[in-house]
């Protein structure tokens, strides 16, 4: 699709805390739905490793014990799906107004259009990325609190294997997007952060998430840093969007609200435990 050339703001955060991650995104959300702040395209990473869990899912999926005892965070999202453990990877966020050409539409039509760029970035990457409708209704037969396993609606796919797994928000007028791109590791670390009944349901869901999942590096056979993935989403989003992207950072308001949403919201058991 064409769009007209339009200018959105670029930031990049060095690694961080998983609930400054989230509360940094909420707060980029309400900048931008108050006409505040322009569209935003925030690339980021995790540091320590954090363990997301989805807006609906109960925390008593997590293993708080193993959490514990790797360091890892324990945060939930505002967008739906199901856990993640943010290591190693790139996370990007989407943030613009819902009357913005790129995100106009239901959830599937504004993925759909963002997934030109994402798909982009990959191919310049080296991979042969495909965008994956899944019109069946199929659901795992047994429930599974892993993202990565479970199809989505819409996902992207390298050699039949999820790559980038995605979720929306939207707040009043506004849209959050964020996904993430496992760059390398042992993507079966997050089946430790996770409770089964037993040795032989986690053992079964490593198989599934493995025959399921995969990262750059084992797509491409060789490591790739963060700053080259983030170069190739920034000139994916410019050439797939047409957009002029502005570095920039957060504004006072973003970066005082984002520091008061930690705190209320996303270090808070109110809301990590809510469920």
């Amino acid at each position: 699709m064409h769009y007209e050339k339009s200018t959105w703001r670029l930031i990049e955060h060095a690694p961080a805390k998983g609930a400054w991650n989230m509360a940094v995104d909420e707060a980029i959300l309400e900048s931008v739905y108050e006409g505040v702040s322009p569209p935003t395209l925030r690339l980021y990473a995790w540091q320590p490793a954090c363990l997301s869990l989805g807006h609906a899912q109960p925390h008593s999926e997590a293993n708080k014990e193993v959490l514990n005892q790797q360091g890892w965070d324990l945060v939930r999202r505002p967008t739906g799906g199901r856990a993640i453990l943010h290591v190693d990877e790139l996370t990007y966020a989407v943030i613009a107004h819902q009357s913005e050409p790129r995100v106009r539409g239901g959830v599937l039509e504004s993925y759909l259009n963002l997934s030109e760029a994402l798909m982009e970035a990959l191919r310049m990457l080296g991979l042969t990325p495909q965008a994956n409708e899944n019109r069946s209704n199929h659901k795992p037969n047994k429930p599974n609190p892993v993202c990565f396993e479970v199809p989505s609606n819409y996902e992207i796919t390298v050699n039949g294997k999820k790559l980038i797994g995605s979720a929306q928000a939207r707040r009043k007028e506004g849209l959050l997007q964020h996904g993430a791109l496992p760059l390398h590791g042992d993507l079966t670390r997050i089946i430790t952060a996770l409770r089964f009944k037993d040795t032989a349901a986690q053992a079964d869901a490593k198989a599934r998430l493995l025959a399921h999942a995969t990262t750059v590096e084992h797509e491409l056979g060789q490591p790739l840093s963060w700053e080259t993935a983030s170069q190739a989403f920034q000139s994916a989003f410019q050439r797939a969007l047409n957009l002029d992207l502005q570095p920039g950072q957060l504004t006072e308001t973003e970066a005082e609200r984002a520091q008061q949403l930690v705190v209320e919201k996303y270090t808070h058991p109110s809301w990590n435990e809510r469920i």
